[in-house]
C-alpha cells in the first residue's frame, strides 16, 4: 500500500494525461546535472517513507522538467506527429503552481505554445494558446482535492511527486528498500530513496527518489534501466519556492477572441491515489509486482496481417494516422513455442504482438513475455 494513499499535498500535480501534450520542451538536459553532495544527519528508508506520509504543504511554486531517454527503435518516421512517440523523447518542460487543495495551475510549455489548468475553487478551467480555446466546467461540492483524470492509455508521471505515489504503491516483499546519496535539487537538500526490484526479470534497475530534507517533498524521480548508469527517464524540479502563491495566479482572463465551452461537472473521483481496474474484460495481468505482464487483444484484425481497407485521407491541416501496417513491419519478427509475432523494445519495457492478435507488454525482458504468451 502506499504510504502516500492518506496525504492529500500535491496530488493535483499534472497527470500523465496532460503530459502527453507537451511538444518539443525547452528546457536543456543539463539541468539534472548533480550537485555537491550535502552533509545531512542520517535517516533510514523507514523514516524517510514516515517523512513522506506526515508530510505538509501550504504553499509551492516552481519548473518541473521531465527527460526521457528510453531507447526506443527509430519509428518516429512512420508515426509523424504522434504525440506518445514524442512524449518517449526528448525533454519536456511545465511550471505548477499550489495553494491549498482548492487552488493549483499547471502551465505545459512548448516551443509552440502554453497550455494551462487552472483549479480555482469549484471552478475549472483549461486553455490552449496554439487555438486559443478554453473549457470551463463547474465542479460538485464534494470534488475535494479534484484532478483531472488520466488517460487509460500508455503515460508517463510528470512530476516528481505523481512518479514517487506511483512507486511507493509498489513497494511490496519484491522490492529492497534503501537510503542513497544524499543531493542538492532545484537548491535544495535532499535525502534518496531508493527502491530495487529483486526479480532479475525485471528490466528496471532502480527507482531513486530525492526528498527534500527540510519540507518532506519529492523533488526529483529517477529510473535507471539495467546495465545503465544514466536515467531512462526522470522529472525533477529546477525551481521551487514554498511560500503561497499569489491568488492572482489561480484566476482564469480569458484572451481576446478565446473561444469557451462550458462542460458539465466531472463525475466524481475516486479516493487519491486509488487506480480502479480496467474495464475491458479482455485485459488481464499475469503475475505480479514489478514482472506484472498485461495482455489485451488488439481491435480488429489479426497483429500480422494488412487492414483490409485502407484508411481515408485525413482532412487537410489534420496529423495522419498511425499506419498499422508498416509500424508493425518496422519491428523485429519473433517465434516460439508460444507462436509468431513482432517484438518491441525499449531500455524500461517489452510490447510483444503476436499474429493471432494478442498484445502483451511490462517492464520486463522478452523472455517473460513469451513465458505469458505460451500461458
Amino acid at each position: 500500500m502506499s504510504v502516500l494513499r492518506s496525504r492529500p499535498v500535491l496530488r493535483w500535480l499534472v497527470p500523465a494525461a496532460a503530459a502527453v501534450t507537451v511538444i518539443g520542451g525547452g528546457a536543456a538536459i543539463g539541468t539534472f546535472a548533480a550537485e555537491a553532495e550535502p552533509s545531512l544527519p542520517p535517516r533510514t528508508a523507514a523514516q524517510l517513507l514516515v517523512d513522506l506520509q506526515t508530510s505538509r504543504l501550504e504553499g509551492l511554486s516552481g519548473t518541473v522538467v521531465q527527460r526521457a531517454d528510453l531507447g526506443l527503435p527509430p519509428l518516429v518516421g512512420l508515426v509523424p506527429g504522434n504525440e506518445l512517440t514524442t512524449l518517449l523523447t526528448g525533454t519536456h518542460t511545465l511550471r505548477v503552481w499550489y495553494s491549498g487543495p482548492d487552488q493549483q495551475r499547471v502551465a505545459l510549455m512548448d516551443t509552440l505554445g502554453e497550455q494551462d489548468i487552472i483549479r480555482n475553487g469549484r471552478d475549472l478551467w483549461t486553455w490552449q494558446s496554439r487555438s486559443n480555446t478554453a473549457t470551463h466546467r463547474t465542479l460538485g461540492g464534494d470534488a475535494g482535492a479534484w484532478k483531472p483524470a488520466p488517460e487509460p492509455a500508455a503515460s508517463l508521471p510528470a512530476t516528481p511527486q505523481q512518479a514517487a505515489d506511483l512507486a511507493l504503491g509498489a513497494i511490496d516483499p519484491s522490492t529492497e528498500v534503501s537510503v542513497g546519496r544524499s543531493a542538492t535539487v532545484a537548491g535544495q537538500d535532499a535525502y534518496e530513496l531508493v527502491l530495487q526490484p529483486r526479480d532479475q526479470e525485471s528490466l528496471v534497475h532502480q527507482l531513486r527518489i530525492a526528498i527534500d530534507a527540510k519540507q518532506h517533498v519529492p523533488l526529483r524521480f529517477e529510473v535507471l534501466a539495467k546495465g545503465s548508469d544514466r536515467p531512462a527517464f526522470e522529472v525533477a524540479f529546477t525551481q521551487v519556492d514554498y511560500r503561497r502563491p499569489d491568488a492572482d495566479q489561480f484566476r482564469f482572463n480569458p484572451p481576446p477572441g478565446v473561444t469557451v465551452d462550458e462542460e458539465k461537472a466531472e463525475r466524481p473521483m475516486g479516493k487519491p491515489g486509488h487506480v480502479e481496474p480496467a474495464s475491458d474484460p479482455q485485459v488481464r495481468a499475469v503475475g505480479e509486482g514489478w514482472t506484472t505482464v498485461l495482455v489485451g487483444r488488439l481491435d480488429g484484425a489479426d497483429a500480422g496481417r494488412k487492414p483490409a481497407a485502407k484508411p481515408a485521407a485525413p482532412p487537410a491541416g489534420a496529423e495522419p494516422d498511425l499506419d498499422m501496417s508498416k509500424l508493425l513491419g518496422g519491428l523485429p519478427a519473433v517465434s516460439g513455442d508460444w507462436g509468431s509475432g513482432r517484438l518491441l523494445t525499449s531500455k524500461l519495457f517489452s510490447v510483444l504482438l503476436t499474429d493471432d492478435g494478442r498484445v502483451l507488454a511490462g517492464a520486463v525482458t522478452p523472455e517473460r513475455l513469451y513465458q505469458a504468451a505460451r500461458g
